[in-house]
């Protein structure tokens, strides 16, 4: 811990901001601490509420018989053995089938990871709609004055959607200076990454999967829309799809969000999402996102094609397809098929938190939950991305 004395040492520590600049101090030190101790299991507070749909009921899954049960039961079974907390299938317009985890339900929040990042993409959207972002190519710049001028101000709003912002890859550090530890642990983490957080390539011509971006599409949201994040979320997005809300970091008491990573929402609210894209940004008969944003959404980049805008694309196949940028190093997901349906896109964070929609066959699949246990030489199989919404697809009647 020698390191983090010496760097929380180099902050200002005068004048009548003494007080609150220690106390920051400590909040980091111990931060940091847990964060280098089990990255994975990083306790994410303070959290703050993140309202939905005030008259919220679950769905109440309704029999199809397109759908053998004897698929289903395998998806259970899967969704069992993978450490799952809930595994959810909508089918042509209804909640077919629901299956909760021991002490989970329909209505505990659950850890979203990087389920975030297309809710970030959401609330863009909704912004743009309503006309406080111009469009998905208004630069940074124009939205936080303080950025005028410079090589962050040049990146667009897209490139904070669809990973291509120019800031440097996520990583991990164990120095307590390191950028990527003081732009997602500081209690002022929004000023970090504008301060502080490395630029690595000019907007636009490299992907590079991050926190870093994901989590300033909070900042942009407040200063274009005169709101807290978490509260245009709620009403603007939750809301108006009926979904039942949750909590959201948040840096400090009252600070900024973390857009990036982390509400904890009921399943059913990140299946709402994916119901939403999949019906092109309409709901109940209202367009709330910009005709043909979502198409947008599910268009891939030439740096890399199999990520849009917070949403992957199944297409092309890549048998092992990390998060980073394609040919880098670090953990890859095993899809051990190409998925039946070529326009399949999905959510998929940390974890292996999926929701997946398949255009072709009306039908939306949905597994959250703890990290599915390591494969074994004995009986336990790797986690497949593949594996659930083949399943069900080849059980679809004709």
């Amino acid at each position: 811990m020698a390191a983090l004395t010496a760097f929380l040492a180099t902050l200002p520590a005068a004048g009548a901001m003494a007080g609150e600049v220690a106390g920051d101090r400590a909040v980091y030190q111990q931060r940091f601490a847990q964060f280098l101790k089990d990255p994975g299991n990083f306790p994410y507070a303070p959290l703050e509420k993140l309202s939905g749909a005030k008259a919220w009921r679950p769905m109440t899954a309704r029999a199809d018989a397109a759908i053998a049960p004897a698929a289903l039961a395998k998806g259970d079974a899967y969704a069992a053995a993978m450490r799952s907390s809930a595994f959810l299938v909508w089918h042509k317009g209804a909640l077919i089938h629901s299956w909760y985890g021991p002490g989970m339900d329909a209505q505990v929040p659950m850890l979203s990871k990087s389920l975030s990042k297309p809710i970030t993409a959401l609330a863009v959207g909704r912004a743009i709609a309503l006309g406080r972002i111009k469009g998905l190519d208004q630069p940074l710049g124009e939205i936080i004055p303080e950025l005028k001028g410079t090589q962050k101000g040049r990146i667009l709003v897209r490139h904070l959607l669809d990973m291509r912002s120019g800031m440097l890859d996520q990583g991990f550090s164990p120095d307590p200076a390191h950028p990527l530890n003081t732009a997602y642990l500081s209690t002022d983490h929004g000023r970090e990454i504008i301060d502080t957080y490395p630029m690595t390539a000019e907007p636009g011509t490299r992907y590079a999967y991050a926190n870093a971006p994901s989590d300033l599409v909070a900042l942009v949201i407040e200063r274009a829309t005169g709101r807290r994040y978490g509260e245009f979320v709620g009403a603007e997005v939750l809301a108006k799809i009926g979904a039942p809300g949750g909590t959201i970091w948040v840096d400090r008491e009252g600070g900024l969000a973390h857009s990036g990573c982390c509400t904890y929402l009921p399943a059913e609210t990140y299946l709402r999402m994916a119901m939403l894209i999949h019906a092109d940004g309409v709901w109940g008969g209202k367009r709330l996102l910009p005709k043909n944003y979502t198409a947008q959404m599910r268009k891939g980049t030439p740096q890399n094609p199999n990520f849009g805008l917070g949403i992957w694309i199944g297409e092309p196949y890549n048998q092992r397809r990390g998060f980073g940028a394609p040919g880098t190093l670090g953990p890859q997901v095993l899809h051990s098929e190409p998925y039946l349906d070529p326009a399949l896109y999905l959510f998929d964070g940390n974890s292996n938190q999926v929701v997946y929609v398949s255009p072709k066959h009306d039908l939306i699949v949905l597994r959250i939950g703890a990290t599915p246990p390591a494969p074994s030489a004995t009986n336990q199989a790797e986690w497949d991305n593949a594996y659930l919404p083949n399943l069900l697809i080849r059980a679809i009647k004709p």
